[in-house]
C-alpha cells in the first residue's frame, strides 16, 4: 500500500482503476488489477480496513473515537474526567495524533463542549501515546476505539466513553460520550474514492461489489474485531456525508487555528 501524505480529518482509500478500454461492459470489469493506494501508514486504520475489503476485493466503514484514561487518575466515568478538570484548569494532559488529526480535532471539541481545560501533547500515533500513558507521563488519550482494545482488556488503560451514536454491541457497557453531551458524536470513516473522470458504470459496479462484499459475515466479524463497522453508502450519500462532516468540523479547525 502507497502512503500519500495525511489529509486533514479524512482516512481515505483512493480507488485507481485501469480504464483505458471505456467500451469495456460493466459486468466484465475489472479486466486487471485495481490499485487502493491508503491514507495511512501500514497497520494504520486506513490499511488494515483495505486489506480486509481487498481480499475477496462509496464508503467502507467507520471506526469511533473513544476518550480513555490512566487508572492512576482516578476517574471511572466520563462526569469524572470533567468534574477533576474543572477542579484541576490545565493540568490534565491528554496524547493524540498530530495536531489537526481527528483524534485532536475529537478531544479539543470535547474540550469545549465540556467547558474544560486540557493540554494537548501530540504523537505520532496511538502506540507512542499508550506508552507515556502507560509510563504515567500522560493521564488520557483521544484515540479510534481498535488500537487500545488489548490495552483496555489488560487493565491498563480505562475506557471512559465512544463516541459512536449508540453504544457498540460488542461493548454494551461502554457508554457513548452523547450520554454526558448530548449529539457528541465523532467518527473515523473510510470513503472509497476515485479520480475525476472515472466512467459512471464503473462507479456504480465498485459500488455493487463493495456492497457485496461488506455484507460477507467473514469481513464483517473481521472489521468488527478491530472497533471498525461497516457501514456502505452510494456515491451520492458519500458526498453529502462528505459535506455534512466538512460543516460539523470546519468551527473546531477554526478554533484550533489549522490552515492547511
Amino acid at each position: 500500500m502507497q502512503t500519500p501524505r495525511r489529509r486533514l480529518c479524512i482516512s481515505v482509500l483512493l480507488l485507481v482503476c485501469g480504464v483505458a478500454g471505456y467500451a469495456a461492459q460493466a459486468e466484465d470489469y475489472p479486466t486487471r488489477s485495481v490499485k487502493l493506494i491508503t491514507q495511512g501508514a501500514a497497520a494504520s486504520g486506513p490499511d488494515v480496513v483495505a486489506r480486509i475489503v481487498a481480499e475477496p476485493l462509496g464508503r467502507l466503514a467507520e471506526q469511533p473515537m473513544v476518550i480513555a484514561v490512566a487508572p492512576s487518575l482516578g476517574v471511572n466515568s466520563l462526569q469524572d474526567l470533567i468534574a477533576l478538570a474543572k477542579a484541576r484548569p490545565g493540568q490534565i494532559l491528554y496524547a493524540a495524533n498530530a495536531r489537526g488529526t481527528l483524534p485532536h480535532l475529537t478531544a479539543e471539541r470535547f474540550r469545549k463542549e465540556a467547558g474544560i481545560e486540557l493540554r494537548f501533547v501530540p504523537y505520532a500515533g496511538a502506540a507512542a501515546g499508550l506508552q507515556d500513558l502507560v509510563g504515567g507521563r500522560i493521564s488520557m488519550i483521544v484515540e479510534s476505539l481498535g488500537p487500545f482494545l488489548g490495552a483496555i482488556q489488560g487493565g491498563s488503560l480505562k475506557a471512559l466513553a465512544v463516541a459512536s451514536a449508540q453504544r457498540l454491541p460488542n461493548f454494551p457497557d461502554l457508554p457513548t460520550v452523547g450520554e454526558t453531551i448530548p449529539g457528541f458524536i465523532a467518527t473515523g470513516w473510510f470513503p472509497l474514492l476515485a479520480p475525476a473522470g472515472i466512467p459512471d458504470w464503473i462507479v456504480r459496479k465498485v459500488g455493487e461489489d463493495l456492497r457485496t462484499v461488506l455484507d460477507q459475515p467473514a469481513v464483517r466479524q473481521k472489521l468488527a474485531q478491530l472497533a471498525t463497522f461497516a457501514r456502505p453508502m452510494s456515491g451520492a450519500e458519500t458526498t453529502e456525508f462528505i459535506r455534512q462532516e466538512q460543516e460539523l468540523w470546519r468551527p473546531v479547525v477554526k478554533q484550533i487555528g489549522v490552515t492547511q
